[in-house]
Formats: C-alpha cells, sequence, structure tokens
C-alpha cells in the first residue's frame, strides 16, 4: 500500500490546470483527481464530473474519492461553505470557511472589515436602497466605482464616468438587469489611479506569509481599453514585489486580515489575494490602496505564480492547514513568468464553443526544457479532437530569466496554436517594458 497522497483538485479552469500540474511535481503525490478538470486537466489528472455550484455533489465526490487532501479552486464553493462541511468530517482541506470567505463573496463586508481593521482603502459608502445610492453619489467625485455586494464573476463591478453611467449602473443593480439577479447591497467607491499589483498571502488562521507578486490585465484590449474580463494575461517578476513593499504589504494588509479575522472567531486560512492598487502621491511617493481581497488563488496569475514556484506546493496547504505558515521557506525562482491567455472570438460578450484547436501536440502537459506550458481554461475533448468550451480557452505561460524572454517564448509558442476566432492581447507587461526603457 503507497503511502503516497492522493489529492483532490475542486476546479474546472486554468487555475486549476495549474495547482493540478504543480501537485503532480510533489514527490509526496501518487495520485491526482480533478472535479470537473478540462479537456487539457485530463493529462496530468483523472479528472471526474461535478456541478462546483452544488455542495452537496461535491461533498458526494470528496467522501466517493477519499483524497488526502481537497484544494479548492474557485470561490462558488468556498462561499458555499464546502470547507466547512469537509472539516465538519476532519478532513484535510486547503481554502477557507464559509465566513471567512466572506472577504471576497460580500464586498460590503470586506470593505467595512478593512475599515475596522485600519487597512488603507478607497472612501466608500454602503447603500441597501436605490434610493439611499442615488443620494449618496452626490458624496462622490467623477468618475466612481459601483460594485454589486455579492460574487458576480468578475461582472459586478462598474467604473463609471458620467452622473448617468452610474444612476444607470445602480439601478440595472437593484433590478436585476446587469447581473440577473437583483443585488440586495450595491458599494459606491472612491475611483483610484495607479498601477495595480496581485498580491498573494499564504495564512493559516494566525500567520501571513508572503507568496508573490503578479500583475493582471482585465481588460479585453491592448493597452487596457475595452471591457473588463476574467484576465487576458498576467506576469510575475521580482521587480514587482520589492523587499520593503512585500514587508510592507506583509505586515499593513496580509496579517491585519488574520488578526482581524481571529478576532472575529472566523480564523482565514488558505490564500488571501490582495488587490491593490499603487496610487501615487504628492512628492513622488505612492501608497498601496486595497481595491479587493480574493480569497483564493486568482486566474490567470496563478499559471504564471507556479511556473516560478521553486517549493513543494504540498508544503504550503500542510502549513497552512496545520498552522505553521511562519516555519515556511518559500522559494521563488528568480527571473519572471507570464500567461497570455488565448480567448474566444467575442469574448467577454457572446462567444461561441466547440470549435477545434490546432498546434497542441507539442505539450502534453509535461514542462519543456524552454519552460513553456499551455494550461487549459476552458477545453474539452470531442470525437477525439480538442475544443473550445469557454471564454477564456488556452493560458500560454512561459518562466525565463528576464521578462522580456519569458514573453517571446509565450508569444512563440501560441503562433503555433490556432482556432476560429482565437484574440489574445500582443501587449502582455506593456507597464514594465516600458519602465525598463525609461
Amino acid at each position: 500500500m503507497s503511502n503516497k497522497l492522493k489529492v483532490l483538485v475542486l476546479g474546472g479552469g486554468g487555475r486549476e490546470h495549474a495547482l493540478a500540474w504543480a501537485v503532480t511535481k510533489s514527490a509526496r503525490v501518487g495520485e491526482v483527481v480533478c472535479a470537473p478538470g478540462n479537456g487539457g486537466i485530463a493529462n496530468v489528472a483523472r479528472c471526474v464530473p461535478v456541478d462546483v455550484t452544488n455542495l452537496q455533489a461535491m461533498l458526494a465526490v470528496v467522501l466517493q474519492e477519499q483524497p488526502g487532501l481537497t484544494v479548492v479552486g474557485p470561490e462558488v464553493p468556498l462561499a458555499l461553505g464546502l470547507v466547512d462541511e469537509l472539516e465538519r468530517r476532519n478532513l484535510r482541506v486547503f481554502g477557507p470557511t464559509r465566513a471567512a470567505a466572506e472577504l471576497e463573496s460580500s464586498k460590503a463586508f470586506a470593505k467595512d472589515f478593512m475599515r475596522e481593521n485600519n487597512i488603507p482603502t478607497a472612501a466608500y459608502a454602503v447603500c441597501e436602497t436605490l434610493n439611499q445610492a442615488l443620494a449618496q453619489l452626490n458624496g462622490f467625485a467623477l468618475p466612481v466605482v459601483v460594485k454589486a455586494d455579492g460574487l458576480a464573476a468578475g461582472k459586478g463591478v462598474v467604473i463609471c464616468n458620467t452622473r448617468q453611467e452610474a444612476e444607470t449602473a445602480i439601478t440595472e443593480m437593484f433590478d436585476g438587469t446587469l447581473l440577473g439577479a437583483a443585488a440586495q447591497r450595491v458599494v459606491l467607491e472612491e475611483f483610484l489611479t495607479g498601477e495595480e499589483l496581485s498580491f498573494f498571502a499564504v495564512c493559516d488562521g494566525k500567520h501571513a506569509v508572503p507568496l508573490a507578486g503578479a500583475q493582471d490585465h482585465k481588460r479585453v484590449g491592448e493597452g487596457d481599453t475595452g471591457p473588463n474580463t476574467g484576465g487576458m494575461g498576467a506576469y510575475s517578476t521580482d521587480a514587482l514585489l520589492p523587499d520593503a513593499l512585500r514587508s510592507w504589504l506583509t505586515a499593513n494588509v496580509a496579517q491585519r486580515v488574520v488578526d482581524g479575522m481571529a478576532a472575529e472567531h472566523t480564523p482565514f486560512k488558505g490564500i488571501l489575494f490582495c488587490g491593490i492598487m499603487m496610487v501615487p502621491r504628492p512628492g513622488g511617493t505612492v501608497q498601496p490602496m486595497v481595491l479587493e481581497f480574493n480569497t483564493r488563488f486568482g486566474d490567470p496569475e496563478t499559471q504564471a505564480l507556479m511556473l516560478r514556484l521553486e517549493s513543494d506546493v504540498i508544503d504550503i496547504f500542510d502549513a497552512s492547514i496545520d498552522g505553521t505558515a511562519d516555519q515556511l521557506q518559500v522559494k521563488m525562482k528568480p527571473g519572471a513568468s507570464v500567461c497570455v491567455i488565448a480567448a474566444s472570438g467575442g469574448y467577454p460578450g457572446a462567444y461561441a464553443s466547440g470549435k477545434a484547436i490546432e498546434g497542441l501536440a507539442a505539450n502534453t502537459g509535461k514542462l519543456a526544457a524552454s519552460e513553456v506550458m499551455v494550461f487549459h481554461s476552458g477545453t474539452a475533448v470531442k470525437d477525439g479532437a480538442m475544443v473550445t468550451a469557454g471564454g477564456r480557452v488556452l493560458g500560454v505561460t512561459a518562466a525565463a530569466p528576464d521578462l522580456r524572454a519569458a514573453l517571446d517564448a509565450a508569444y512563440q509558442r501560441l503562433s503555433e496554436i490556432s482556432f476560429e476566432g482565437m484574440q489574445y492581447r500582443r501587449d502582455i507587461g506593456w507597464r514594465a517594458l516600458a519602465a525598463q526603457k525609461s
């Protein structure tokens, strides 16, 4: 009987492909299962079907598979309380409880929590009625940010440049037009400008330990134009997170979250993803401000981070579960990594699925010497061929000694891949490249 670990990764996107791939690299792991997985994840894990919006269905899969460790990828299972159900049964699971995940599942909770725990964030107002929101709008300069309170799959945030746009967004959130269901609360927020940074910390209920930083590219068009998406690409470099900034964010954001949640008797365990805006201040200084928290790994940042991670990812999961994160020595490969998303034509709006994907044969899921991986976000196998099955289809990911080399490797691999309507941004990392030239 093998003493090696069986790991279940829950989810079916690019983030889960990257996590499952990282798990397979651990010498401690004997089998990897992914539920529901996708066409590409099937190369590195045994995939079993499940609806990740159905708590009982997910619970049934875990109880049937009996893994030694369950890793929760997406936010919905966390908000539904899957971790609570597994912990109640004394099963090992990586991720926060339902109460701790409220940092992501309720923007109103997160904003109030930041104010109470002295975590720097934009001025805001939580509104429970349409009339209250319209009245509060008078207190905000334009542009203003309007946010639906709950989970909205990246669609619940609208940046409004005019009063009319703001009134429309508020109205459509409260009446259900925008998201398909009426928002119970809407958050109005001061608009911040600056460079965005995704900061990740490993948390164990008592300690917050920095993992790495990355920068996402949320808009569909080059030069950060067009509508927001789930993320069109990301990069991670040492330069994004200098030592002083890493220490400041750990002490003033991540550790304050852990301490504050512990004080509320809802200890936070798992990955804390801090969406940071680096806001320029007079005199040339920069003030990091928290835009939002996610209570799980980001997508597509995870694809870039897993390619740089030298530590055994299982050690990270264990430390979070066991309360020993303060003993972790997280090692990241020096240099840079990038992930470029190949998306379906029409995304983030309506798009067609089932398009045949060409050019994947050179990448079966094993890391080549050139350190390029193609992670699958939305794919399926149909009649023996790989086809598109989502808005974001592939995450072409590369690691190299510097950003330019990583980008060149990713775009070279991307040039070999095609499917009808494929779109991708050709300027991932453009801000960092421009800063290097200046």
